[in-house]
């Protein structure tokens, strides 16, 4: 995701109950439809690598789901070790006219998962000492392949050894073969192991600019690989996510997050109707429900293509809630450590997620039949 400053578990049962998870003195009344169990939260630290926790967490909650994932911890920074030497040869073969840099998307996880496989944290955490910060590595990567991608017109061949030697030096080379609880694993057998599939998943978006039920390629800087994504209506994409949710399936969710209404210190992501409030309901947004901004495909397409909304951040949708007064929200783990009210979880209405969403991962099954069949997904 692309502004990755803005990226800087608790486990619930699926009967519903009711909480809050507002500061003290809220009045917003949650109760829980469903939760679902995705590990730990984690905090990316000062990285820009959301993309790589949230896809993590999602495959995780997939292996728990397949009950073959208890007590794993999978391994970010071995998915981002292996996607920045293929950022920086698309970079450098683009002559410098492509993204290159700490952010990405989902695709990475795909792609990594694909070709690479997956290993857990207790293999390979990426020289993690207090907390993970790449400013330093990332400066001198982004010093080799724009000196190379931009300036040079003779290339040594030899110029992806300088960014494997500064990969290694920051975050280590990452492991092809390991021993995990008595087992020795490939990376490739490990994600196996675990019942993951990269051709189980797909990615899921909705625009005007591109026909519905088809597949296009979402121009996003993130999207370095060019990956294409179905396109369904609005009111698909949120059915999906209903649907994911209620029959067990998480979802990896990338969104624009600096909106004002988005607000992880107080648990919440909202987007009130600021022409049919006072300013004192403005001023309680956070502590008391108010009336949302009604959300239609055309003010999402003109967010995005007024770059208000952008591909700021990966989280990961792991339950569904309903307030006081029946709205829907989503329930989402974020990367951020656990130092809000839920705990490094927060709840996402759903006028914000149809109206800041830039796309999602989801298993292919999760996703309902009739809906499926008009993207041609079997």
């Amino acid at each position: 995701m692309k502004k990755w400053a803005l990226c800087l578990a608790v486990f619930c049962s699926t009967a519903a109950i009711a909480q809050t998870t507002n500061k003290e003195g809220s009045n917003y009344k949650f109760t829980v439809v469903k939760n679902l169990d995705a590990g730990d939260v984690e905090n990316q630290g000062n990285t820009g690598t959301c993309w790589s926790f949230s896809g993590l967490s999602f495959f995780q909650a997939e292996a728990l789901r397949n009950g073959k994932g208890k007590d794993v911890n999978l391994s970010e920074m071995f998915v981002v070790r292996r996607m920045y030497p293929l950022k920086a040869a698309n970079y450098v073969r683009m002559h410098g006219k492509a993204n290159f840099g700490e952010g990405g998307g989902f695709p990475d996880d795909l792609l990594c998962l694909r070709q690479y496989g997956l290993v857990p944290q207790s293999v390979y955490d990426g020289n993690r000492v207090k907390t993970y910060n790449h400013a330093e590595m990332t400066a001198l990567l982004e010093g080799v392949v724009k000196k190379i991608g931009a300036t040079e017109t003779t290339i040594n061949p030899n110029w992806n050894k300088a960014v494997d030697g500064v990969l290694n030096a920051y975050i280590g080379d990452a492991p092809e073969k390991f021993e995990y609880n008595g087992k020795s694993y490939t990376s490739r057998t490990f994600a196996k192991d675990l019942g993951l599939d990269a051709d189980d998943y797909v990615m899921v978006t909705s625009f005007t600019h591109h026909p519905y039920y088809e597949q296009f390629v979402l121009e996003v800087p993130d999207n370095w690989n060019w990956d294409k994504m179905y396109n369904v209506t609005l009111n698909d994409l949120t059915t999906i996510a209903e649907n994911a949710i209620q029959n067990g399936y998480t979802i990896a969710w990338a969104a624009d997050v600096s909106e004002k209404g988005f607000n992880f210190a107080q648990g919440l992501a909202i987007v009130p109707d600021v022409a049919a409030l006072t300013p004192d309901q403005l001023q309680k947004a956070f502590t008391e429900p108010v009336k949302e901004l009604t959300i239609t495909p055309e003010l999402r397409q003109q967010a995005f293509d007024n770059y208000e909304t952008q591909d700021d951040h990966g989280m990961h949708i792991v339950g569904m809630a309903k307030d006081q007064n029946g709205k829907v929200f989503f329930r989402v783990k974020n990367s951020w450590g656990t130092a809000n009210p839920g705990n490094g979880y927060f709840y996402a209405s759903e006028p914000y997620f149809a109206y800041k969403t830039t796309s999602i991962m989801v298993n292919k099954k999760a996703i309902p039949a009739d809906i499926a069949k008009k993207l041609g997904i079997k």
